[in-house]
This record gives structure tokens, sequence and C-alpha cells, in this order.
């Protein structure tokens, strides 16, 4: 199918053959699971993952590929076309409520807000393998006290073990983005890593203390928790965020009032 990259939609498509086989082997599609992939584009993942048995549901924004993929997997029994925009698609009405491993090869310009609405579902969710920005996957990966460790690593590790797989060159693609790619994994935890009471709370709370990166804490949760409040739990309101660990950010939420 001859198809012009959208810019707005972000489509870069995958083309390296070998690559497209590493990224299905690692996967292990077998017959039973139910696979959702967002953005399956051209059916690069789609085709092989279709070869699985397993059940397969595509999810994709762009209405004429949309259209192809309908016409590629209709007659075969062997995918479900979903049109629509995976932003503000709730996951759980396509798979009926039932676990579903989830797989895409995410568009740049979204991938952060989409990491944040999928992880909605991540009681559903058996795992996810993700094609993403190279310092995207970074954040997501990074260590408190580093540079790259910020809000988008605080919310993920909590939901999620996060393991970077391999990194993807921009000639495995066409267009070929401007930046360096690289596959990810990532599987919900069967219980949290650190008690909370709030999960909106906790997400308000650490979206704060990263508001401003380079004020402490006292500064960036000032009308939220008082320094008396933050050294209660053993934490200097003089130090900047990225150097709290999880658990310390599940200590300060612990100390929110109610009405926060």
């Amino acid at each position: 199918m001859a198809h012009k990259a959208r810019k707005r939609f972000g489509q870069n498509f995958l083309t390296d053959e070998l690559l497209i086989q590493r990224i299905i082997n690692t996967i292990n599609p077998v017959a039973g699971d139910l696979i959702l992939e967002i953005g399956p584009g051209q059916a690069a993942l789609s085709r092989p993952l279709s070869e699985s048995d397993a059940e397969l549901h595509l999810l994709e924004i762009d209405r004429d590929l949309a259209g192809h993929l309908q016409t590629l997997f209709g007659h075969t029994g062997r995918a479900v076309v979903h049109t629509g925009d995976a932003l503000t698609t709730d996951f759980s009405k396509i798979v009926d409520g039932r676990a579903f491993r989830l797989v895409g090869n995410l568009p740049y310009n979204i991938s952060t807000p989409l990491l944040f609405h999928v992880l909605q579902w991540n009681e559903l969710i058996i795992d996810m393998h993700f094609m993403l920005q190279h310092e995207v996957v970074k954040r997501m990966a990074a260590l408190p006290g580093s540079k790259a460790w910020g809000r988008l690593s605080v919310m993920c590790q909590y939901y999620c073990s996060v393991t970077p797989l391999f990194d993807v060159p921009p000639e495995a693609f066409s267009p070929a983005p401007r930046v360096q790619s690289q596959f990810i994994k990532l599987v919900p935890h069967d219980q949290p890593p650190v008690e909370i009471n709030s999960m909106d709370q906790f997400g308000r709370l650490v979206s704060q203390a990263f508001a401003m990166r380079r004020k402490t804490l006292r500064n960036n949760l000032k009308g939220i928790l008082d320094v008396d409040r933050i050294e209660s739990v053993g934490i200097d309101p003089g130090v900047r965020p990225e150097t709290l660990t999880l658990e310390q950010f599940a200590d300060l939420s612990r100390l929110l009032d109610p009405e926060f």
C-alpha cells in the first residue's frame, strides 16, 4: 500500500525485517494471548502477530490505514480493527475487561501522555512492549539522583517493572526519525512497591514536586506540605525532587490532607 507518512500522527513505519522478527521473538505471542496493538500502521508487526493464533486487536487513528488493515485482515478473522485515538480510547472496552498484552510502535510526539493513559489499565495489562524514543526510555528507567529521574520515572516505576531491551537506529524506519529509538518491556507489579493512601493524591504530589526541577521541595510543595511535615518523614525540605526515591514520594503522599 502506498501511504505517505502523516506528521500529525507521528508516523514512522518499521521496515527492517530482521528487527521486526527480533521484536516478534521478544514479544513471543502464543495461541490464547489477547493482544492489543496501538498504531499498527502498515502492519509490520500485525502480520506476524496474527500468525501466532493470538486474539489480536488493532487500534489505528489514521482512517486510511485502518481501511487498509480491514482489507488485509477482515476476511481472515485473525485481527479486529478499531479506528480511534489511543489517547482517549477506553482499552477495557476493546478487550471486554479481560487481561491483555499491549504492543506498539508509539508515536513519539504523544508518547508521554499516552504512557500515562495506558497505565490506567495496569490491573488488566499482563505486559507491554513498546518502541519509544531513546530519551523517553531513559527517563522511564532512570534512578533517583540522576538528571533523567522525574515524574515519568516515578509513575512508571510505581506501576511497573521497566526493562529497556535493545536500541533501534533511525534507518529501521521509513521515514527515518531524527532520534534514536529503543524497545522496552513493562510488566505491571502484582503488588504496588510502596504504600500510598490515594493514587490521585500521589500523582498530584509527584507532578507538583517536579513542577520546577531546579527548585527545592520546600518551594515546589509550598501550600501543600509545610517544612515540619516534610521533615517528619526524614526528608530535607532543601533538596531537589530528583534526589527523592519512590518510597520517599510515597512517604510524603501519606502526609497529605484528604482534600488535596
